[in-house]
């Protein structure tokens, strides 16, 4: 499976103090020194473990990210002398570290907290093990350091299908969504979605808040979808599996007629299949969303109905298979064809009528 790295240029940041005081943040912290530099950034989503950083090999440290003292590295810490113990925690905190946190409510040795201090590295105690505080920090962190990016559309959960509707101002985007939810599926957001990512190459949709449950059609104003058709038709948050693009079908518009290529559009780095269909009056565009949804379903399964159908084309070419069936004469002087079935057309009646 490709994993895609978040785009830098999305890249948010979060303060240390914003960080422990975070009421997501299920640990037990405290803090034991450096407080002078509570308000330096986090930018990096992943924790790091600085083990080798206390013996100077400081080659991959990153200072943006969360160093973690665990079990291991504090175990080491504790046979060193008082003087190699100033020496490690000097290689250390002289990274410019963003936070550095020990793990299973052990204090770090009395040189690591005055080196913390005189450099103004916050330093703190977490009462959970390594993995727990590793986990926790994760979860935080993943969601206050996600890329975000405003996209303009409708996104509908569709059988469980995240369909991002793409397409020019009054097209029809939401007269599309208010359709499929009196179907039974479930309206995310409409006109301003926001969007972010989660690793490993997801991006999620969501409504921007002033927006939440309500859809806007020409001709009857903001209607509450919540309120129209209940829980069962909203839904907070969706994963975009699918982009939709609605154009006018004109005279000169090339689509496509097979779907043997995939198409894609990159929403924060991550490429999604992409389908442009055509608008027209007296298209269904509703049922054809349907459809789409559960094509993009049968493809998540490893099947592609048009690359299937190809195959078999050029399969019967090369077995001779384009030869028209010829009718063979039966013995009564009816004709037969060979291999008859239930789908051919019926054989002649012979004699007259009566």
């Amino acid at each position: 499976m490709t994993v895609y790295e978040p785009p830098s240029n999305g890249a948010r940041s979060i303060t240390v103090r914003a960080l422990l005081d975070d009421p997501v943040l299920e640990l037990n912290v405290r803090l034991v020194a450096g407080a002078s530099g509570l308000d330096r950034d986090i930018t990096h989503p992943r924790i790091q473990k600085s083990g080798l950083a206390m013996v100077g090999h400081l080659h991959g440290i990153v200072p943006t990210r969360i160093q973690i003292l665990g079990e291991t590295e504090l175990s080491y810490a504790e046979t060193l002398s008082p003087e190699k113990q100033r020496s490690a925690a000097r290689h250390l905190f002289s990274l410019g570290l963003a936070c550095v946190v020990a793990t299973r409510g052990v204090d770090p040795p009395t040189p690591f907290c005055e080196e913390a201090e005189h450099t103004g590295t916050p330093l703190v105690v977490c009462a959970e093990r390594s993995s727990s505080a590793i986990t926790a920090l994760h979860t935080v962190l993943d969601e206050r350091l996600a890329p975000r990016a405003r996209v303009h559309g409708v996104l509908v959960d569709v059988f469980e299908v995240g369909v991002l509707l793409l397409g020019k101002s009054g097209i029809g985007k939401s007269e599309c969504a208010l359709e499929l939810v009196k179907r039974g599926h479930r309206l995310v957001a409409d006109d301003a979605i926001e969007c972010d990512y989660r690793p490993p190459g997801m991006v999620f949709g969501q409504p921007a808040p002033l927006l939440r449950y309500h859809i806007e059609v020409r001709g009857l104003g903001i209607l509450n979808i919540k309120d129209l058709y209940g829980v069962t038709a909203i839904r907070e948050r969706k994963r975009i599996d699918l982009i939709v693009q609605l154009d006018l079908w004109e005279g000169d518009a090339v689509f496509d007629r097979i779907g043997v290529d995939d198409h894609h559009r990159e929403i924060l780095g991550v490429p999604i299949r992409e389908v442009c269909l055509p608008v027209r009056p007296g298209r269904n565009m509703s049922s054809i969303i349907e459809i789409a949804a559960r094509n993009e379903l049968l493809r998540q399964a490893g099947r592609n109905p048009g690359r299937e159908f190809v195959q078999r084309i050029e399969a019967s070419l090369l077995d001779g298979g384009d030869k028209p069936m010829t009718p063979k004469r039966a013995p009564s002087g009816s004709f037969r064809l060979r291999n008859p079935n239930e789908s051919a057309a019926p054989p002649p009646v012979g004699g007259k009528r009566r």
